[in-house]
């Protein structure tokens, strides 16, 4: 367990030099996880020890939602002042997401899936 813990953190590390190095727009932790996507694409699978220790941390990442939400409750202020921008992001945000995920699958379904 430790090794695959110490193979996440590492890929994380990477990523972050990588964007710290380059000057990416990016989070360091997404170009980890594409390391580790490539990583595991050319080895041709998930070790099982890898997949365990992921599976418990996703079966412990609504703990990680506990500062953001202490934030959002130390911020309140800030938040019930802007609450119009806030809202008018999330519709957006999301009519956005359900555009290019509409368009996305109907690009990659097979042509006599589509209607």
């Amino acid at each position: 367990m430790i090794e695959n813990l110490t193979l996440l953190l590492v890929c994380q590390l990477i990523g972050e030099a990588v964007v710290r190095l380059a000057g990416l727009p990016v989070p360091g932790p997404v170009v980890g996880m594409a390391l580790l996507f490539g990583l595991l694409a050319w080895r041709g699978g998930i070790p099982d020890g890898l997949g365990k220790t992921t599976a418990g941390l996703l079966d412990h990442l609504s703990l990680l939602f506990v500062p953001a939400g202490v934030g959002v409750i130390l911020h309140f202020d800030l938040v019930a002042a802007e609450w119009p921008a806030i809202v008018g992001a999330l519709i957006l945000s999301t009519l956005a997401t359900i555009a290019v995920t509409a368009l996305v699958m109907r690009k990659l379904a097979k042509p006599e899936d589509r209607a």
